[in-house]
């Protein structure tokens, strides 16, 4: 696993730290991480602070995406998917679409070049808190 990836999980672990969604997402450019961030849903009691957004917020204004690529550890579901297509990020590194599927299809349709890792630790990590929260888990999928 390479340090982006890493990094990405160490957001979605503070974010379950802090009561929420263990989702993580950073962003590179230029091979540096310039926006990190998970979802905090829960803690600013906002439902489009998804991992993906928070981690766009927190990058700032950074001209265009050209070249950058986002990691997040589940898979985007269609609002992240939907702020990739919009700012023309051409690739996306999924730790996993085994607990969540996503709308890697979409991404896919409009040019993003979607991988998907399909890690243990990321699975594990969302099986466990659905498992253990399924009301908070429909909340955030909108079911």
């Amino acid at each position: 696993m390479d340090d982006f990836m890493e990094a990405a999980i160490a957001e979605a672990k503070q974010g379950l730290s802090e009561g929420g969604v263990p989702i993580g997402s950073v962003i590179i450019k230029d091979g540096q991480i310039v926006g990190r961030g998970h979802n905090k849903r829960v803690q600013d009691n906002d439902p489009v602070t998804h991992a993906e957004i928070d981690c766009l917020r927190n990058a700032g204004r950074i001209g265009n995406y050209k070249g950058t690529t986002l990691y997040s550890t589940l898979m985007p579901c269609y609002l992240c998917a939907g702020a990739v297509v919009q700012f023309g990020i051409k690739k996306v590194i999924a730790g996993e679409s085994e607990t969540f599927s996503g709308a890697k299809e979409f991404m896919e349709s409009h040019g993003v070049e979607v991988i998907d890792l399909n890690l243990d630790e990321c699975k594990q990590l969302m099986s466990d808190f659905i498992q253990n929260n399924p009301t908070l888990w429909n909340e955030d999928i909108g079911k």
